[in-house]
């Protein structure tokens, strides 16, 4: 069978708290046309099967399907991820495998794992394959994750959302950085956002947060870029990023954030946030709110 007709599963033994973020290491290096986080069965309402701690990833287009290389990248990421500051722990082993299957239903296996995501009592996530009639005044938003992730599945971006939902005022001038899939800049923009303006360094991700924005019929500016090269002010700002990043653009942050504007920081696992904690210190700002959710915490910052 030609190539072309076949995709690949790659099976990542990984830590279940990290499989966002290695998730999109998988979206921005790789020919990734999904993942599912975990699969489940159940047998008389209980659950007799999981897959909680296997991240499945759905590849194409490989030239050369040679499991040695492919896994070889991965764990080179785990290498460096380990050099930043991660435990052994933290990660999981990154072990993994690489099994050819048959085109037929590919794309059909990876969707019918998301499902509805009721992230706070207003603010629902809808897939764009799924039909879903909203209850009284719901904020639904529909999206397709392509080839970007953030589909408000984890906890990451699910913090972000609540302190928007608080703390975002009508009118507000909102940035994204580090957007992905473009969610918490779509849900500002439903929440009453004036402007809102997302970058992300991975170009495979604009075409579709900007494809997501026109399904929620929302004006959002998605485009490539860096907090550094940002010359605008922002009322609120959110960046959903690994701590260590997290701290190494804080003082570009600071630089977008107005006068009386509020940054919220998400994407720092509870086991790495005084790294997060030190750079907000040292960038002259000040948390007035932090919320936790299983072991990841997100932190409300003012200058």
């Amino acid at each position: 069978m030609p190539a072309e007709e076949k995709y690949y599963e790659l099976h990542i033994k990984i830590s279940p708290q990290m499989e966002d973020d290695i998730a999109n290491i998988c979206f921005e290096n790789l020919n990734c046309e999904g993942v599912v986080l975990e699969e489940q069965k159940y047998k008389d309402l209980e659950m007799t099967e999981t897959t909680r701690g296997t991240l499945k990833v759905f590849l194409r287009g490989l030239e050369t399907p040679d499991n040695n290389g492919v896994c070889e990248f991965i764990k080179s990421k785990r290498k460096e991820l380990i050099e930043s500051g991660f435990t052994d722990d933290e990660l999981g082993s990154w072990d993994c495998t690489l099994v050819e299957k048959e085109a037929e239903d590919w794309s059909k296996k990876w969707k019918e794992k998301w499902d509805v995501t009721k992230i706070t009592d207003r603010i629902v996530i809808v897939p764009s394959w799924i039909e879903y009639k909203p209850c009284r005044d719901e904020i639904i938003i529909s999206l397709d994750p392509g080839c970007a992730f953030g589909t408000g599945t984890h906890q990451t971006t699910q913090i972000p959302v609540r302190f928007m939902e608080k703390y975002l005022k009508s009118g507000d001038k909102m940035a994204d950085i580090g957007m992905g899939s473009g969610i918490l800049g779509i849900i500002a923009k439903k929440l009453g956002a004036g402007y809102v303006y997302g970058c992300d360094i991975d170009e495979t991700v604009i075409s579709t947060a900007k494809e997501n924005a026109v399904k929620n019929a929302v004006d959002c500016i998605f485009e490539l870029n860096t907090a550094d090269k940002i010359e605008e002010k922002f009322d609120f700002v959110c960046a959903n990023i690994l701590h260590n990043v997290l701290a190494d653009i804080m003082p570009d942050l600071k630089s977008i954030l107005s006068d009386s504007g509020r940054l919220v920081l998400s994407g720092i696992m509870d086991s790495k946030k005084q790294v997060v904690l030190e750079a907000v210190e040292d960038a002259g700002l000040s948390i007035i709110k932090e919320l936790y959710q299983d072991n990841w915490v997100g932190y409300l910052v003012t200058a």
